[in-house]
C-alpha cells in the first residue's frame, strides 16, 4: 500500500510469526543468498536477516516485492496451515490469523477470509496513530469498508471523507489514500472484489 513510515514505539511489535521463516525457506529453495535477495528487493542484507530471524516485520510493500520476486501471491504469507481440516476454507479463528505489515510503517492487516478463491476478500486493517499512506493507484476492484473503531480520513480520488466508528464507505476503480491523524489506532474491516492479495 505504499505506507509512509512514521515513528511508533518499536517495542510494540505485531507478530508476523511465520513470515520470516517463510521468506528464508523461499530464498533457500531458490539457492539465493541474503545479498542477492536483498539487492533484488532494494533492502539491506542486515534488514533482510532481521526479517528472517523474526526481529523485524516487513511492511506490506516489502512483502509485495518479495512475493513478486518469487512469483508468488502475497496471500502466500497469510496462509493458515494449522486450522483443523474440517474448518479449512470455511472458518478463520481469531487467534489463528496471520498479521502482515508493521506498526512502525503505520499499517497491519489480517486476512479474515478463509481463502482467496471466492469473489471477494475480507481484511482487518489497523491504521496506526499519526500515520498516512502514499496515493494508491486505481485498480480494477470494487471496495468497501466499515470503521470498527477510531477515526480515519479517506481520500477517494480528490474527495475527502472523515470517517468515525460506525461509518462505512464504498468505491470502484478509484485511486485512494488514507490518514490517521488521531492518537488511537483506527480499525477497519475492508472488503475487496475481486481479491487482490
Amino acid at each position: 500500500m505504499g505506507v509512509i513510515a512514521l515513528p511508533v514505539d518499536v517495542a510494540e511489535r505485531v507478530g508476523a510469526h511465520h513470515v520470516g521463516a517463510d521468506i528464508r525457506a523461499l530464498r533457500r529453495s531458490r539457492n539465493l543468498s541474503l545479498t542477492e535477495l536483498s539487492a533484488d528487493i532494494g533492502r539491506s542484507v542486515g534488514w533482510l536477516s532481521q526479517v528472517e530471524r523474526g526481529q523485524t516485520e516487513p511492511g506490506i510493500a516489502d512483502l509485495r516485492r518479495i512475493a513478486q520476486r518469487f512469483g508468488a501471491p502475497i496471500s502466500f504469507f497469510f496462509r493458515n496451515d494449522d486450522a483443523p481440516e474440517h474448518e479449512r476454507g470455511v472458518v478463520v479463528r481469531a487467534g489463528a490469523r496471520a498479521t502482515l505489515g508493521s506498526r512502525r510503517e503505520g499499517l497491519t492487516e489480517e486476512l479474515l477470509s478463509p481463502n482467496l478463491s471466492g469473489d471477494f476478500e475480507m481484511i482487518r486493517s489497523v491504521f496506526e496513530p499519526n500515520s498516512a499512506s502514499e496515493p494508491i493507484p486505481a485498480r480494477p476492484t470494487h471496495e468497501g469498508g466499515y470503521v470498527v473503531s477510531g477515526a480515519l480520513t479517506l481520500w477517494i480520488g480528490e474527495r475527502r471523507f472523515d470517517l468515525a466508528a460506525g461509518d462505512s464507505f464504498q468505491f470502484r476503480n478509484a485511486s485512494y489514500r488514507w490518514e490517521n491523524a488521531g492518537d488511537v489506532a483506527a480499525v477497519v474491516v475492508w472488503i475487496v472484489s475481486p481479491p487482490v492479495y
